[in-house]
């Protein structure tokens, strides 16, 4: 298309103005995803965020809602809401306003998985609890091809977002989406009980960046101390858990969280660290 470049650079300085992080990598990851995106709009194709919107035909068209992107992203609207996609253990995940958008080191989680579960052909059952976008369940299945899991979540939007993935990923064979509040009405015993729970003190909330407020903050206000949320995973392993545990913390929260998780009566057998050295992951077990 003509003038691409004059386009990103100008998109490169509007961004850069608002305090983006990478704003020529986001330029050009926006003017691909409009150029691309662009012509099954105008075959009708049309989002909830853009439908409403109408653009120009042809390339005037991708034009102008590459700028409907630069003027979300100038706004920081999480660049993943804007592409509705975001890469998760190498795989791709729909996401959008009302799910918590994957990250990085929620990865850590997946990794002690494989390595403490070492026969990847086991008929396990799995139980992720706050399940969201469903990334962590689905990336689990996708390592262990005969398990079955369960996602519960008690945010209808994040539920479908879930359900959307299990389904992109053909596993809706062996993985259910269910409401729930934590761990009422699940019975039975987990051989792995994953959580990315919501762990932010409340009154740190306000000092994260500006793209965080994006996200539903049900997600990620884990109360007063941060660990409201895990409190609660730990009630549900030391009632439902039969094999490995393996619970998200923030970074500072590792001997708090591992207490909490003693004090349910779980052994706490490591506090895993993410890639930059965090401890991020508490692996249980249950006692005896």
């Amino acid at each position: 298309m003509s003038d691409s470049r004059a386009l990103l650079d100008r998109a490169t300085r509007r961004l850069a103005a608002t305090g983006v992080d990478s704003p020529r990598l986001d330029a050009r990851l926006l003017w691909e995803h409009a150029v691309s995106a662009y012509p099954l709009l105008e075959g009708g194709a049309k989002s909830a965020s853009l439908g409403r919107l109408a653009f120009p035909q042809g390339e005037g068209g991708a034009i102008a809602l590459f700028e409907n992107f630069i003027a979300r992203r100038c706004l920081r609207e999480p660049l993943a809401y804007i592409t509705g996609h975001k890469e998760f253990w190498s795989l791709d995940f729909e996401v959008g306003p009302g799910v918590l958008i994957p990250r990085p080191e929620t990865e850590t989680i997946i990794d002690q998985a494989i390595a403490l579960l070492p026969d990847r052909s086991a008929p396990l059952k799995v139980l992720d609890l706050g399940t969201g976008s469903g990334c962590l369940l689905v990336a689990f299945l996708k390592e262990f091809p005969n398990a079955r899991g369960l996602g519960i979540d008690n945010s209808e939007k994040a539920r479908r977002y879930a359900a959307a993935n299990i389904a992109r990923h053909g596993l809706g064979e062996r993985a259910e989406i269910r409401a729930g509040n934590w761990h009422e009405g699940i019975d039975g015993t987990w051989d792995a009980i994953l959580s990315n729970p919501p762990y932010i003190p409340t009154n740190e909330l306000s000092g994260l960046a500006p793209e965080v407020g994006f996200e539903p903050v049900e997600a990620l206000d884990g109360g007063l101390d941060g660990l409201a949320s895990i409190r609660h995973v730990g009630d549900a392993m030391v009632r439902l858990l039969a094999g490995v545990g393996l619970t998200e913390i923030g970074a500072g929260q590792g001997e708090d969280a591992a207490a909490v998780m003693t004090g349910t009566g779980l052994v706490v057998t490591r506090t895993a660290l993410d890639l930059a050295g965090i401890p991020r992951v508490v692996v249980t077990r249950p006692a005896g």
